[in-house]
C-alpha cells in the first residue's frame, strides 16, 4: 500500500443541537480544535496551519486571521476553503498538500457554526470589535498611522523619511502607463503637503482604492519546459499571521513578514541582497519601511538613510515597485497584493516595456493583509 506524507491523528467533535444560546461560532471552533489538540495529545503550539470553512459569523473577511487571534495560533499556512459541503474532505487534501510542500508540519481544520435564528445578533467575540473599534481604531488609516507613530517614537524617523517611499511610487508609476498616478508625479514635499488624514499618515502615502483585476497562470515545471515559453519559478515561499487586531500585534515596528522572508530566502537559498527586484507590498509608507527593515537589507529604524541613499527606480541600484506599487498603481482591492505579482513576472520575463531593469534573475515579492497581520513572501526566479 502507498503510504502518504500526511496522516489524521486527533479529532474533535460538538454534540450538534437543534438551536444555540449564546453561543458564538469562533467560541464552537475553539471547542472542537480543544477536544482535537486533547485527541492527538498536542499542545496547541504545535499547531503551524489552518484550515478554516467561510462562515464565521464574527468576521466577514480575514477570517483565518481572526481564528488565528482567537485560538492563540501563529500559524505558517492558513487559508478558507469554500466548497459547501465539500468544505471538510476539501481541508484535508490541502493540508496534506501544504504539508508535503514544506509550509508547515501539523495543520489544524476546522468548521462550524452556531445556530440560533431567533436571536437577531449573537455575541461577537472578536476581539477587533472589543478591544480596538469602541476606541477609534476602526479602519486601515487609524491602524497604520499608530503603526507610523510608534516607528517614529521608537525609532526617531521622520515624516521625510517615509515621504521619500511615496515620491518613489510615483517616480516609478510615470514609466506605467497603466498605473492610476502616471503623469502626476509627487515631490517629498507634494507628499508632506498633502492632507493629513490620521496623524501622522499624510493623503499620498495612503493607497488609491481603483477597479481591477490581475490573475496569474502556475504550472509544473515540467510542463512549462514543454510549452518553450519564458517562465518564472517559484524558489522559496514563507507565511506568517500573529494577530488581527492591531491591539493584539506583539509588535507595532516588526511584522509577521520578518519570519516569512526569511522562511523564503531559506528556501531559496539566497539573501536579500541577491533579489533583482523588491516587489513589495505598500498599502501604506510604514509598510513599506518595515518591509525593508524586516528583510535585512537595513537595520531597524535604518529604512531612512537606506531611502536616501539608493536609487529606486528601474535603472537604479535597488528596484523598488517599478509598476509604481500600489501607492502609485493603486490598490485594485484584493488584487493589490496580486500587482506586484505580476511585476515581478513580467520583470523577470524581460516584458517590463518602459521600465524593464537590467539583467533580472530573482525577485522578492511581498503580500500583507490586515493591519500588518498576514503575511506571504516569494522568491522568484528567471529561466536559466
Amino acid at each position: 500500500m502507498t503510504r502518504s506524507k500526511a496522516a489524521l491523528i486527533g479529532v474533535g467533535s460538538l454534540k450538534p443541537v437543534r438551536r444555540t444560546e449564546g453561543e458564538t461560532t469562533l467560541g464552537m471552533l475553539a471547542r472542537a480544535s480543544a477536544l482535537a489538540l486533547a485527541d492527538a495529545a498536542l499542545e496547541k503550539d504545535a499547531i503551524d496551519g489552518l484550515l478554516v470553512g467561510p462562515q464565521v459569523g464574527e468576521t466577514p473577511q480575514h477570517v483565518p486571521a481572526t481564528v488565528s487571534e482567537y485560538l492563540g495560533l501563529q500559524p505558517t499556512m492558513s487559508n478558507v476553503v469554500d466548497l459547501g459541503g465539500a468544505s471538510g474532505p476539501g481541508m484535508i487534501w490541502r493540508a496534506a498538500a501544504a504539508i508535503e510542500a514544506g509550509m508547515c508540519e501539523t495543520v489544524l481544520c476546522v468548521i462550524g457554526n452556531h445556530r440560533n435564528p431567533e436571536a437577531p445578533r449573537s455575541p461577537n467575540r472578536n476581539p477587533i470589535r472589543e478591544f480596538d473599534v469602541p476606541f477609534g481604531a476602526s479602519g486601515a488609516n487609524i491602524s497604520y498611522a499608530l503603526l507610523k507613530q510608534a516607528h517614529m517614537a521608537r525609532y526617531g524617523s521622520t515624516d521625510e523619511d517615509f515621504a521619500l517611499i511615496a515620491h518613489w511610487a510615483r517616480a516609478n508609476a510615470q514609466r506605467n502607463p497603466y498605473a492610476i498616478f502616471h503623469g502626476q508625479p509627487a515631490s517629498v514635499e507634494d507628499v508632506l503637503a498633502s492632507p493629513i488624514i490620521a496623524s501622522p499618515l499624510h493623503l499620498f502615502e495612503i493607497v488609491m482604492p481603483v477597479a481591477g483585476a490581475e490573475a496569474v497562470i502556475v504550472t509544473s515545471a515540467a510542463c512549462a519546459k514543454t510549452l518553450g515559453a519564458p517562465a518564472v519559478h517559484l524558489l522559496g515561499a514563507g507565511e506568517k499571521i500573529t494577530h488581527r487586531a492591531v491591539s493584539q500585534a506583539p509588535d507595532l515596528t516588526s511584522g509577521p513578514l520578518k519570519p516569512s522572508m526569511a522562511r523564503a530566502f531559506l528556501r531559496a537559498g539566497l539573501t536579500v541582497r541577491d533579489m533583482s527586484l523588491l516587489s513589495l507590498y505598500d498599502c501604506y509608507t510604514i509598510m513599506t519601511a518595515t518591509t525593508l527593515e524586516d528583510s535585512g537589507i537595513c537595520p531597524p529604524g535604518g529604512f531612512g538613510a537606506f531611502m536616501r541613499s539608493h536609487d529606486f527606480g528601474p535603472e537604479g541600484d535597488w528596484p523598488l515597485n517599478t509598476h509604481g506599487g500600489q501607492l502609485g498603481y493603486g490598490q485594485p482591492d484584493l488584487a493589490g497584493g496580486m500587482t506586484h505579482v505580476v511585476e515581478a513576472v513580467r520583470q523577470l520575463r524581460g516584458t517590463a516595456a518602459g521600465r524593464q531593469i537590467k539583467d533580472p534573475r530573482f525577485a522578492l515579492v511581498t503580500g500583507n493583509g490586515a493591519t500588518m497581520s498576514e503575511a506571504v513572501a516569494l522568491v522568484l526566479g528567471a529561466d536559466e
